[in-house]
């Protein structure tokens, strides 16, 4: 097969990989909420509806329909633009959510951000300082043990209420600048457990690619410290560091419903609290599948990037 259709045919089958993937878990977050205790029509029609109402609320929304068959026509939905009609406020899903997403993605961009840096740097400075990695260690093993809604207290308290630098609650005014101080305590927050993580996971792939054989002869060859770095050391010991990167980028948007409930935010987190809380299920199944693609999407870019880093990946996927 020649070069160019083999990568063509390697980027299908991820592709459909990726769709059946999100199939699943859709249909499997439709199941679990069609199984989970409560019936929306009782929530509709009140404590002491008779029967009959009941019988024809469920009608009304669908309920009396089969499970295979209400989640083939919320599947065609979704193709159209239609998330369904919120229970609880009486309006479209799309329209309710979708003020929603820009804060929440903003948040966990500018965590992301921030754990990438912070992560990679004390984990790259760890590695090659002896005497810092050990301070490091201790820090990022606190930071992994502090739970979020503790070191959410512990931020307001220090650079919101005793120096002053940033806003404790809200999303903040239009404008971009505002915006980002608002959610600088909150992306604090989001990051510290995930980058300390990251910090650990790149100190140890650094130092195992620092201590081989072919290290030792670049240096042997007195070749220049960065040149080393960069092109023996770093290349190969982003597989495992682009792996935890991607699966703790991934997993913000599930960790983010605890910060925005510390902090006052109306993003999808808070949004997704308050519909359970209430049964909203279609609420609940449209925040719930946007946050399992996010986390699949950015999955399935981390097996590109780790192919793209490493011929041997690119041979074991093509074949």
């Amino acid at each position: 097969m020649k070069p160019l259709a083999r990568t063509a045919s390697t980027v299908l089958l991820r592709l459909i990989g990726t769709v059946g993937s999100v199939l699943a878990a859709a249909f499997a977050l439709f199941a679990a909420l069609d199984l989970a205790p409560g019936d929306p029509a009782s929530r509709l029609a009140g404590a002491h509806a008779s029967e009959r109402t009941l019988h024809a609320i469920r009608h009304q929304i669908g309920l009396d329909k089969p499970l295979f068959t209400r989640f083939w026509n919320w599947l065609t939905g979704l193709f159209q633009g239609d998330l369904g009609t919120s229970l609880t406020y009486r309006q479209s899903v799309s329209s309710l959510i979708g003020p929603r997403i820009a804060d929440t993605l903003l948040l966990v961009g500018y965590a992301a951000v921030l754990i990438l840096v912070a992560g990679l740097g004390l984990g790259i400075w760890a590695a090659l300082s002896r005497r810092m990695g050990t301070v490091i260690t201790a820090l990022t093993g606190v930071g992994l043990a502090v739970p979020s809604f503790v070191a959410a207290s512990a931020l307001v308290a220090l650079l919101a209420v005793k120096v002053h630098w940033f806003p404790a609650l809200g999303s903040g005014g239009p404008s971009l600048g505002d915006r980002l101080q608002h959610l600088t305590l909150p992306a604090l927050t989001l990051a510290l457990a995930s980058a300390a993580y990251l910090a650990q996971i790149t100190k140890a792939a650094v130092r195992e690619e620092a201590d081989r054989e072919h290290v030792e002869t670049a240096r042997s060859r007195a070749l220049p410290t960065r040149r080393i770095l960069r092109r023996h050391i770093l290349r190969n010991a982003m597989i495992p560091i682009s792996t935890a990167a991607g699966l703790t980028v991934g997993g913000l948007i599930a960790a983010d419903v605890v910060v925005e409930q510390a902090f006052g935010l109306s993003g999808l987190g808070a949004t997704l609290v308050a519909a359970v809380a209430q049964k909203d299920t279609p609420v609940v199944q449209a925040v719930g599948l946007l946050m399992v693609v996010v986390f699949i999407v950015v999955n399935a870019a981390t097996d590109a990037l780790q192919a793209a880093l490493d011929p041997r990946i690119r041979a074991v996927s093509s074949r």
